[in-house]
């Protein structure tokens, strides 16, 4: 059966995750914000999850029917039982060379099912295009994973002037709203897809 209205009444678990690792990077005041917004909502629960903490994540993979290195697998354990727990993601990326962070890539390929028929949202920053680039190339990668990826996005064109001191964007007002909408269609879509995933597990 489908889940009862008491399973819409429990908050859900959003992983929220900071894929830049560059030193002097924006996505910390980014991140603060968004989880901010995130975590007033009495429907959701945050765990954020900041790959500065995976940047020993090695680029070689094991054989597929083989366990990871034990640097490795300590290393995951850190970040695949909360990636596994999470009901949908909220990606946090700036734009590397019309693209996302490496570090970003990296965690996603060492994953398979904890992405399987989950929503993925995204909030991107950078110059001109906002970040943009980079949310159309993490779409393709997600579609290969079986996720879904939520239509509306929220984008910071030119960062860098987009915050006061306080870290609250300069207009807080269209963000707030930006980033409202963009949840209440991820909220709709984690629960859809968890109700089905209950009924019907999924065969990725």
């Amino acid at each position: 059966m489908y889940g009862n209205i008491n399973d819409h009444l429990t908050p859900v678990k959003i992983a929220v995750i900071v894929s830049s690792v560059r030193e002097g990077r924006s996505g910390t005041i980014v991140a603060n914000w968004f989880v901010g917004q995130a975590g007033a909502r009495p429907d959701m629960s945050v765990d954020v999850i900041d790959l500065l903490n995976l940047t020993n994540l090695p680029l070689t993979f094991p054989p597929q029917h083989l366990t990871p290195a034990l640097e490795s697998a300590c290393l995951l354990e850190k970040v695949t039982p909360r990636l596994a727990a999470a009901d949908a993601f909220v990606v946090i990326t700036p734009e590397y060379n019309h693209s996302f962070p490496a570090a970003l890539k990296n965690v996603i390929d060492w994953h398979n099912s904890e992405w399987h028929a989950k929503p993925i949202g995204f909030v991107s920053y950078g110059g001109l295009s906002g970040g943009l680039r980079a949310v159309e190339q993490l779409r393709l990668v997600f579609a290969e994973l079986h996720a879904v990826t939520i239509r509306n996005t929220v984008s910071f064109h030119g960062v860098s002037g987009q915050f006061d001191d306080e870290g609250r964007p300069v207009n807080s007002a269209r963000y707030n709203q930006t980033a409202k909408v963009m949840l209440d269609q991820l909220l709709w879509w984690t629960h859809a897809l968890r109700d089905a995933r209950r009924a019907h597990p999924y065969a990725g």
